[in-house]
Order: structure tokens, then C-alpha cells, then sequence
């Protein structure tokens, strides 16, 4: 059974930094796509930050040169390293891997508050 687990989250100030991981159970290979989510109070889950096909990289306008993701196939982790973090950051951060039959794997998400 694949899992995907989430960890690193937590409370920081307005402008300090945080790194989220995610290491899947199976080999990171695996995954045709990965990727970082985020759900802000009573908003939707959006894309913050993903790996496409070939490695490409994509994030979301907000979050442009600010965050950076990153991979460590040897570890089978994903990364998001967040600096200059702002309150509208706050949110459980998911990770979901997408196979290359299409399903999507999601982990049990994490929570980063960021207080002004």
C-alpha cells in the first residue's frame, strides 16, 4: 500500500522559514508527478509547488520566489522549503504523488501556521 507521509510543519513568525518532507513508502521513481497542496481556512486545496514529467517544476504565483521544491530520490522525500513566510501561508500543507496510472496519493497532511 502506498503512503505518503508528511512532516515538518508547525508555528513560525511572519518571515521566518520552514521545510516540509514527504517521503513516500516506495520508491519516488514510482510517481509521475509530485507535488505540495495547500488548504487555508475555509479555502480550497490549491497547488503551491510540483514536479511535472522530466522534472519540470511549477508553483503557484503566491509563492514565487519565495518557496523551492526540491527531491531526494535516494530518500524517496520531496521537499518544500519555505522562506519569508507570510500569514496568508497558513493552512495544512498535503503532498500527493500522482502514478503513472493516474492515481493520486495523498498524505495525511501538515500543519504551518505562520502568526503575525
Amino acid at each position: 500500500q502506498v503512503q505518503l507521509v508528511e512532516s515538518g510543519g508547525g508555528l513560525v513568525q511572519v518571515g521566518g522559514s520552514l521545510r516540509l518532507s514527504c517521503t513516500t513508502s516506495g520508491s519516488i521513481l514510482n510517481f509521475k508527478s509530485m507535488g505540495w497542496y495547500r488548504q487555508g481556512p475555509g479555502k480550497q486545496r490549491d497547488l503551491v509547488a510540483g514536479f511535472g514529467t522530466g522534472g519540470s517544476t511549477n508553483y503557484a504565483d503566491s509563492v514565487t520566489g519565495r518557496f523551492t521544491i526540491a527531491r531526494d530520490n535516494a530518500r524517496n522525500t520531496v521537499y518544500l522549503q519555505m522562506n519569508s513566510l507570510k500569514a496568508e501561508d497558513t493552512g495544512v500543507y498535503y503532498c500527493k504523488g500522482t502514478s503513472f496510472g493516474g492515481y493520486d496519493y495523498w498524505g495525511q497532511g501538515t500543519q504551518v501556521t505562520v502568526s503575525s
